[in-house]
């Protein structure tokens, strides 16, 4: 017998892959319709037969007025959603003139100081009619209130403004590192949010729980999954602990889902994933709607699966995650590109990534019918399987005493951390292969000659000089009013946003605000481990 033959494998959320599936592995396993409890095979009854996933590239950089030049390059080549980067100082509540944003100032996203920069980004851009993802966490009540207030300026109320806030404070703790405030007062902040969009932004979502970033920190596809339901949670409980309805909050939230490694392992995370949330909000919350129980999702790019190796192959290996993502039945897409693996990604690459997504559902047939995997012995096994290691991947957490006091003592850290480490050690030992790395490697080759994202520090003194000039021009005392009244309602109960949007709306800057809450929050200290 070939010894090939006898080879064990081991997906990487730890279940043994049979050589060959039989109707005896599926008995009893009946995924039901799409569009029906409980969505395993999708959330609508035609999928993208109906209507093709949003493709929703993420895009930002240096000033408002160039990330505005690269959102209008994308909707004229057809893309129909936009997901805006934010530079680093952003993310962390910092002005571009604040000492610490230095070199950083638009390098990694768009720059934005105050609302006059959101209005900016998105002049000639309809925000009643395209929606838009806000890729912030930290300072995610100042975007939201930015842009609310910059729909108002085009004539839209908050009501019709059409978006998404990513929100998801808690994988920062665990995956990114961009936070400010301690885990107690930022998931206040996340709660504010969702109150506010239930009441007045019926049409935003007000939180994307990054399972993404988890997978990118060292979590196996179902941990993935498992984590981002936990957190999910956290939100779920603090908004409705004080009063707001579970079918006024789970409808808005959604996830942003990674998806690279093995294409049919990804496919039964989603299908799994969606059959679990649906349990949990229908079983567990009690929701009535229907809808609330659909895991509405984005199918993010795969970045950690990219190579500056031989960085062309990320071509290909963007169109498989493509694939795995609308086989998985994704509701939008933000696929990587292929020189993501080493810069902020040219428009060129963009744009093929955009091209990649458009033949899926135009060219080869993906949109002809609903979960088409729907059935196949090896899936519905695969799902099932997946199922059960999300469930008790959700009970370690538990556990531990949930999400907050997890994060809080460093226990998700130290464990995705270490895990993170011992995959990189077998991607290094080439236990993992990697074409191109550890897999018919060229020897001897050259490194690879890439071209990076030039940082642009003439832009950044522009911009640092426009906030100089408006800081000049404003009123200081309107300012002052609007931060006493910030402090006050962080000082009680009352809802963060709408003393926020009168602040952004007097000039108040991102630094200012988020460090009016910094006076009252404090700043979240590092578990040692």
């Amino acid at each position: 017998m070939d010894p090939s033959q006898d080879r064990k494998v081991v997906a990487e959320s730890g279940f043994e892959i049979k050589p060959v599936y039989t109707a005896a592995d599926a008995a009893g396993l009946d995924p039901g319709r799409p569009g029906e409890f409980p969505f395993t095979r999708g959330i609508h009854p035609q999928m993208y037969r109906k209507q093709p996933w949003t493709m929703r590239q993420y895009a930002g950089f240096g000033t408002p007025a160039q990330t505005n030049e690269r959102f209008r390059s994308l909707i004229a080549h057809g893309q129909n959603a936009l997901n805006v980067a934010f530079d680093l100082p952003t993310q962390l509540g910092l002005d571009s003139d604040d000492p610490r944003a230095e070199g950083e100032v638009g390098r990694v996203g768009m720059a934005v100081d105050t609302l006059d920069d959101m209005e900016r980004a998105f002049e000639g851009i309809p925000l009643g009619k395209v929606s838009t993802a806000l890729t912030i966490n930290a300072p995610a009540l100042v975007m939201l209130a930015m842009h609310v207030a910059a729909a108002e300026k085009q004539g839209v109320p908050a009501s019709e403004v059409r978006g998404t806030l990513q929100n998801d404070i808690l994988k920062e703790f665990i995956g990114r590192g961009a936070w400010i405030y301690p885990a107690g007062p930022s998931v206040r902040l996340v709660a504010d949010s969702i109150e506010f969009c239930a009441k007045s932004a019926p049409k935003y979502n007000a939180v994307s729980v990054c399972g993404y970033h988890l997978r990118e920190s060292g979590a196996t596809p179902a941990e993935e999954m498992a984590l981002a339901f936990e957190i999910a949670r956290a939100y779920l409980d603090a908004a409705i602990a004080r009063g707001v309805a579970v079918d006024d909050v789970a409808g808005k939230i959604t996830f942003n889902l990674n998806v690279f490694g093995n294409l049919w392992e990804q496919v039964a995370k989603f299908r799994a994933g969606r059959k679990r949330w649906a349990s949990i909000v229908r079983d567990e919350y009690r929701a009535k709607d229907p809808k609330s129980a659909q895991l509405r999702m984005l199918a993010g790019g795969g970045g950690g699966g990219l190579t500056i190796e031989e960085p062309e192959n990320n071509i290909v290996r963007g169109a498989y995650y493509a694939l795995a993502a609308a086989l998985g039945g994704a509701q939008t897409m933000a696929l990587c590109c292929y020189d993501e693996a080493y810069s902020i990604p040219t428009e060129k690459a963009s744009l093929l990534s955009l091209r990649t997504m458009q033949i899926l559902a135009e060219e080869v047939g993906l949109c002809d019918t609903a979960d088409p995997l729907g059935g196949s012995y090896f899936v519905e096994a695969l799902t099932a399987e997946m199922e059960k290691k999300i469930v008790a991947a959700e009970k370690e957490v538990r556990a531990l005493g949930g999400m907050v006091k997890a994060i809080e003592e460093g226990t998700i850290q130290r464990k995705l951390a270490r895990q993170a480490y011992e995959s990189e050690k077998r991607l290094r030992a080439g236990e993992t292969p990697k074409v191109g790395v550890n897999r018919h490697a060229v020897a001897g080759a050259p490194a690879p000659k890439v071209e990076t994202h030039a940082y642009d520090s003439a832009s950044a003194d522009r911009k640092i000089g426009d906030l100089r000039d408006l800081r000049a021009r404003r009123s200081s005392a309107e300012v002052r009013a609007s931060l006493d009244a910030v402090r006050r309602a962080a000082g009680g109960t009352a809802n963060l946003v709408p003393p926020i949007l009168e602040a952004v709306k007097a000039r108040a800057t991102v630094g200012e605000i988020c460090g009016t809450l910094k006076d009252v929050f404090g700043e979240f200290q590092e578990p040692r481990f």
